[in-house]
């Protein structure tokens, strides 16, 4: 297809960006309410919360697969609405704990208390390193390699955080 094709669809570079990665963002917005919603599940039925899955199988299930999507939003997205995805995806994540661990407390259990601004640090690091196979383009078995590592390091200071 020519550049003038291209913008017969497309009104500009930032349309043309938008309708490449959109259905990657929409892919992980999908994972991520569906991941919300499985806790919050376990507090409607009362049951005690129990590690189910994580950002690790998002990454494992959704990014790696389809590493040249994510790639492409989280590298070349200069310029466009998405140049601050993680950060974004970070605050969102932020927001979806801090609303679950006030349903926990609620629940009648007790957890330690975090502060906003640390649990926003622990989170940037977290999504950051989840990404940084994606930034330096590893390949597929070497980015679920770091996988591992990066779940052995993370999940039992996620886990003891909320108690599990």
């Amino acid at each position: 297809m020519t550049a003038a094709g291209i913008y017969r669809h497309c009104r500009d570079k930032s349309d043309l960006f938008e309708i490449l990665v959109l259905p990657a963002v929409e892919r992980l917005k999908n994972w991520s309410d569906l991941h919300a919603a499985r806790y919050n599940e376990l507090l409607k039925q009362k049951k005690k919360s129990v590690w189910m899955d994580s950002n690790i199988d998002m990454m494992r299930e959704l990014v790696y697969p389809n590493m040249d999507d994510y790639y492409l939003l989280i590298v070349k997205s200069q310029g466009t609405k998405y140049e601050s995805f993680l950060h974004d995806m970070t605050e969102k994540s932020q927001l979806k704990m801090l609303e679950y661990l006030g349903k926990l407390r609620e629940s009648g259990m007790e957890l330690p208390e975090i502060k906003v601004q640390e649990l926003h640090l622990l989170l940037t690091a977290y999504i950051t390193a989840l990404f940084e196979p994606v930034i330096h383009r590893y390949p597929y078995e070497e980015a679920i390699g770091a996988l591992d590592t990066l779940e052995h390091f993370f999940l039992p200071g996620w886990k003891q955080l909320i108690g599990v």
